[in-house]
């Protein structure tokens, strides 16, 4: 462990331990702890199932300011009100110099917690948000939408520093809620150099690969009508969904319907570096993301990647987004995925691996968010 003359004390407050978001919060400690600060967690306890759990296992001893599990639904309930009160005593425990929420109810604890927490003898810790879509996937003309919106509102005054995960985000949210002038920062997702191994596809994989949850924003239907549409023009493709989620049984009897029974395989969910020897081509053909990891992963695995333009995704392509198609298009993205299993462009995943080793890195995002920590610290304390 590196030593540094002014370490930090962070608590990191997130729900669910799945997914992207779970990876750039698990990576942040560990680069965090290295390098010598002081580190806490706060997550829920009934999701993640025994792969969070390993994982835990494995990070809790190394963090300083330590681990706790406490029930989080992911809507608002009753459980939120001793979630909120558990927050706020780990935070007067814990005395940490900076609480960072992540998604829409880590977000709110830990700012809640944090205000609660400045109202007494502590100093109010720095209060960081980091939105990882969230809140920010509702219209304000929805009911639910317009609470959510509407708390964020009310949460936005209780903030000393917003970071995004790509710039998208960071446009959507100052549209949909607005900034205000609060101090906000983009910081993109990073991998480890480890994750740059290159990752071949084994005998038999499927033609496609599927990695992510089974939800709506997804696109996963769009991708059954774009196999549906190659078979009846003679291409019969393979896939391999690898995840789970609340769409998965009417994925299922979409399948069915269009006949693709004997095409798509449900893997279940596995680590992405297992999934990528299931299938040759990776496609991401969802409707709506921020930076997802999975398109980072693919391409540093040196996977033939076909991706929508959506979200963040043009901020990893950079000069190449124009190789990314829209979204909702089932007759481009046959297209894509055609030219890609035919002639995989090798010169295309070479140009994106080596964007991705300069510029989305763990040390560089890690670099990136105690520099905004230590200026919002800053620039919040007392005067003398």
């Amino acid at each position: 462990m590196l030593m540094v003359p002014d370490p930090l004390r962070v608590l990191l407050v997130y729900r669910a331990p799945v997914g992207g978001l779970f990876r750039h919060v698990y990576d942040l400690a560990r680069e965090l702890v290295g390098r010598g600060h002081q580190v806490g967690m706060i997550a829920d306890a009934s999701t993640g199932g025994e792969r969070a759990r390993a994982l835990f296992d494995d990070l809790a001893p190394t963090l300083a300011l330590g681990l706790s599990r406490v029930p989080m639904s992911r809507a608002p309930g009753p459980s939120d009100v001793p979630a909120t009160r558990h927050v706020l005593a780990r935070i007067r425990e814990t005395r940490p110099d900076v609480v960072h929420g992540h998604g829409a109810k880590g977000g709110a604890y830990a700012r809640i917690g944090a205000t609660l927490a400045g109202t007494g003898p502590l100093r109010c810790p720095v209060r960081v948000y980091t939105p990882h879509g969230g809140s920010l996937n509702y219209s304000a003309t929805t009911p639910s939408g317009a609470f959510y919106l509407a708390a964020e509102k009310w949460l936005r005054q209780r903030t000393d520093l917003f970071l995004f995960e790509s710039r998208f985000a960071q446009d959507v949210f100052d549209a949909k809620i607005g900034l205000a002038g609060r101090r906000a920062r983009v910081v993109h997702n990073g991998l480890f150099s480890d994750d740059f191994a290159e990752i071949p596809a084994d005998e038999g994989a499927t033609d496609l690969l599927f990695i992510g949850e089974l939800r709506p924003v997804k696109g996963i239907d769009v991708l059954f009508q774009t196999m549906a549409a190659l078979r009846q023009n003679g291409r019969e493709l393979s896939l391999t969904l690898v995840g789970d989620g609340p769409e998965k049984p009417n994925l299922e009897a979409l399948a069915r319907a269009l006949g693709l029974d004997a095409q798509v395989t449900f893997a279940g969910a596995m680590p992405a570096a297992a999934a990528f020897r299931r299938g040759r081509v990776v496609v991401v053909p969802s409707r709506r993301e921020s930076l997802p990891y999975v398109v980072l992963e693919a391409l540093a695995a040196g996977k033939p990647v076909v991706a929508t333009n959506v979200g963040g995704i043009p901020e990893i392509y950079g000069d190449d987004a124009p190789a990314l198609v829209p979204p909702d298009d089932p007759e481009r993205l046959a297209q894509a995925i055609v030219a890609t299993l035919d002639a995989p462009h090798a010169g295309l995943i070479g140009r994106l691996r080596e964007r991705l080793q300069h510029d989305f890195t763990v040390s560089a995002m890690t670099d990136n968010v105690l520099a905004a920590y230590r200026a919002a610290r800053h620039e919040t304390a007392p005067a003398p």
